[in-house]
């Protein structure tokens, strides 16, 4: 079956990255099998896009995935990469241009994160300086401090400081393709919506052509520029953006499979750049902490914001904290709760539940701090999507027509 991507391309934006990927008839018959596990695949991918393939266990999209880099070598059919036929590379040089994330990382225990970074670098014949830089540029791009995490093995991270290497590892040889399979799947859900949080703030600045395999349809409508909803043998049922996949399913397996709960999940579709942030008191490490109190209090605010030299959040102290300390500490609070500016309002709601503050700091390009975003931003825009449906409802309803709960329009 032929899908027929949107119109519109982020190939358009000249700060693209990536390139297109094009998938003709793409088969792939495994030996005993009476059906192709992928039957005639047809689908372009914009350049610098996010695609997530999603659907029932089965449907052949880890193997579609995997045939892009031939990991999976195809049965037939055609796919090209920037234009360029993949089966006219050698295999070796076509993976190291074409990047690899896969569910907990994948490192190698034995070596450590700047050589697990290095390793395609190195396979490309870049030089130690070289591949130096980009191991510290890609670490503080995942927001790890390349002082602290370069020469840590793998077992002395956690599970998402180990999914973050491995996606700076995806990203070492700046690949205009990144294949990411299940990326998130193994860690809690905090760390997952914060991995989240870290590829959108990534895609943002490098817009490469992401193609991504989930089984989490909230996971796709966050991460998604397109969705591709995949059948049995990898028949397209649905390809299109998330906002037309919940306004409008193409039929009743997509309307299925997407679930109840449409409208709850066009929280996923507001961001929290929709809000409007609160700014409370903010103190950058080794002010005085007398005047940053004097300051707070006469703000009205309770707790302060501490930001280190490059503008980042690292605490978020009571003021009752500060008492009895002469400067403000830059100790890193490891547990702090923040939120890219890109995350959805679930993500807001669910930060904002475990937060002492019962608020979440919003951070932006490299972690920078933004401002906070609390339960009444949430909840007003809420309200505001809420009586805008309803008002469209309203206007869409043919003349005469009684409402649906019968009584007088």
């Amino acid at each position: 079956m032929t899908a027929t991507s949107p119109n519109t391309s982020a190939s358009a934006n000249g700060d693209v990255s990536g390139v297109d990927i094009e998938m003709v008839d793409v088969v792939k018959t495994y030996p005993g099998m009476r059906k192709p596990a992928v039957d005639k695949l047809s689908l372009h991918i914009p350049a610098g896009e996010i695609v997530m393939f999603i659907g029932p266990s089965g449907c052949g999209k880890t193997t579609s995935l995997k045939m892009l880099n031939r990991l999976i070598e195809p049965t037939s059919g055609t796919i090209k990469i920037g234009g360029e036929d993949i089966r006219g590379k050698d295999v070796d040089q076509l993976r190291r241009h074409v990047g690899y994330v896969i569910q907990g990382g994948s490192l190698f225990p034995h070596m450590t994160v700047a050589q697990n970074i290095g390793i395609v670098p190195g396979l490309l014949g870049w030089d130690r300086s070289r591949t130096a830089e980009r191991v510290d540029e890609l670490l503080e791009l995942v927001s790890l401090d390349p002082r602290r995490y370069r020469d840590r093995y793998p077992r002395e991270l956690s599970g998402g400081q180990q999914q973050r290497v491995g996606v700076a590892r995806g990203l070492a040889a700046d690949p205009p393709v990144i294949l990411m399979d299940e990326p998130f799947g193994a860690v809690d859900p905090i760390t997952r919506q914060r991995l989240q949080d870290e590829l959108l703030s990534i895609q943002e600045e490098l817009r490469k052509t992401i193609v991504c395999v989930t089984h989490d349809i909230d996971e796709a409508i966050k991460l998604g520029d397109r969705i591709l909803i995949l059948q049995e043998g990898a028949q397209v049922a649905q390809y299109d953006t998330p906002e037309a996949v919940l306004a409008a399913p193409a039929n009743e397996f997509v309307e299925d499979f997407v679930g109840a709960g449409s409208t709850l999940k066009q929280l996923s579709l507001a961001r929290i750049d929709d809000l409007e942030l609160a700014h409370p008191t903010t103190a950058k490490v080794g002010e005085d902490c007398a005047e940053v109190r004097r300051r707070a209090e006469a703000n009205g605010d309770k707790s302060v914001v501490v930001l280190d030299e490059r503008n980042r959040p690292v605490d978020w102290p009571w003021l009752r904290e500060l008492v009895g300390r002469d400067r403000i500490p830059g100790d890193v609070d490891e547990t702090l709760m923040t939120l890219d500016r890109r995350a959805t309002l679930n993500d807001a709601l669910d930060t904002m539940l475990t937060s002492r503050h019962g608020a979440a700091v919003v951070t932006g390009r490299r972690d920078e701090y933004l401002g906070v975003v609390n339960f009444n931003a949430v909840t007003d825009h809420i309200q505001a999507t809420e009586q805008q449906l309803s008002e469209q409802q309203l206007s869409e309803r043919p003349a005469g027509e009684a409402p649906e709960d019968g009584s007088a329009g």
